[in-house]
Formats: structure tokens, C-alpha cells, sequence
């Protein structure tokens, strides 16, 4: 493969919501410990994380909602992180709280004025395009930096993005018991829909591997994308 091999790794309830609602002051990890019947199993989703593999890609965007911009001294990981940051999502200070995060920090940016520019860090390697080409970019990472599997563990638009690239190989979900709903609510796969049945062939089919019940209601499910 001339590309890394590729999970998809998240946390959802049963109807696939990947956040508890649709702004910034909610979310999963922060509010699934506050309610009653999906509080107690969490940590076994935060177990399954520690054994995902070294390299992990997620956006800008989500390392914003989590407070990346604002954190301080983060514990040591020994995953790298691979950051996909347009807009910049990133101020200057997420950036250093991300290298510092993780062994290394790939930036991915299109955008030429991004803080990162403007710093010196040593574990920090910039990558830099005029348009954001996925293929061509896991391409590179596999080719240039040596990066043999991936975990993904980014928001429902860019994950659609990365799906219907073709770039996701493996699907492990842990679903919390519960049910969130708000169609503004993101989900597992998000991104533009579908409008015409020739389209029904960007639908990707998935095997199913092992399904696990995990303690308090839990369920641990991973499949092959076909």
C-alpha cells in the first residue's frame, strides 16, 4: 500500500451522534461523564484509545473545541499528532500545546499566514500546500515521514471527506447507551449528502470483524471498509 493503513476510531452514542449537541460548549468526552447510565462505562472507551495506534490525525477545528488555544502543559503522549488546520482553527499557543502534546506534530495547513510559521519547534514539521489534496498528502506521509498506520479520530465533515477518498480502511466504534438526536447534532460521517441514486455507489460498505459487549451497556464494534 502506498499509503498508511487507516481506523476510523470514535466514541457515538446509538444514533451515531459523535457530540451531545450542535455548539462548542457541548461535547462527548466532556458530558457523557455527567449523565446517569453512560458515566459509568466511559473509561472503557478511554482504555481501547491508549492501545490505537502512534499516529493520530484530527483537525484544528476539534483541537479548538477541546482547548488546545488554551491549555497548559500538557502530559506527554507518546502518539504523534497529524493536524489538518486551515483556517487557522490553531492560535499560536495551540500550536506549542500540540507539539508538546504529542512525540511529533505534522501541521497540515493551506493557508501561508498560519501561526506555525512563526515558530521554531524542534519536533514541528510544517506541511504546506496551496490546496488540501488527502491522497496526495497520506501519499507523502507514508512515502516522506514513514508513517505506517493511522488512527482518525477527526469530526463528521472531515471524516466524510477522508471516506469518500477512499482513505479509511477500518472502522472501530465504541456506542455509549444512549440517544442524542438534533439533525444540526454532528455525526459519525458527516459532509455534503447524497441528491441523485447515481450517487449511491459513494455509500461504503462495511464487513463487520468482532462485535464486543463491554460492561455498563456498552458495545465495541469493528469492521473492514469494503
Amino acid at each position: 500500500m502506498k499509503r498508511p493503513e487507516t481506523t476510523l476510531f470514535m466514541l457515538m452514542s446509538l444514533d451515531g451522534k459523535i457530540s451531545t449537541g450542535d455548539n462548542d460548549s457541548l461535547d462527548a468526552d466532556k458530558d457523557f461523564p455527567k449523565i446517569n447510565g453512560v458515566k459509568e462505562g466511559i473509561g472503557q472507551y478511554y482504555e481501547l484509545e491508549k492501545k490505537t495506534d502512534l499516529y493520530s490525525l484530527n483537525t484544528g477545528r476539534v483541537m479548538e473545541k477541546i482547548g488546545a488555544n488554551r491549555r497548559k502543559n500538557p502530559v506527554k503522549s507518546p502518539a504523534s499528532f497529524i493536524i489538518i488546520d486551515n483556517k487557522p482553527h490553531l492560535t499560536r499557543r495551540g500550536v506549542i500545546f500540540m507539539a508538546g502534546w504529542g512525540k511529533s506534530l505534522y501541521l497540515v495547513t493551506t493557508n501561508k499566514k498560519h501561526p506555525a510559521f512563526d515558530l521554531n519547534i524542534q519536533n514541528m514539521e510544517i506541511i504546506h500546500s496551496g490546496k488540501l489534496d488527502l491522497k496526495a498528502l497520506f501519499t507523502k506521509l507514508k512515502k516522506k515521514y514513514g508513517v505506517g498506520r493511522i488512527t482518525i479520530q477527526s469530526g463528521g465533515t472531515m471524516n466524510s471527506a477522508l471516506l469518500r477518498e477512499g482513505l479509511i480502511d477500518h472502522v472501530s466504534v465504541v456506542v455509549a447507551p444512549c440517544l442524542i438526536g438534533g439533525k444540526d447534532t454532528s455525526t459519525l460521517i458527516d459532509g455534503e449528502s447524497l441528491h441523485a441514486v447515481k450517487e449511491l455507489k459513494k455509500i461504503k460498505s462495511l464487513k463487520l470483524k468482532s462485535a464486543k459487549i463491554l460492561k455498563n451497556s456498552y458495545l465495541h464494534l469493528n469492521y473492514d471498509v469494503m
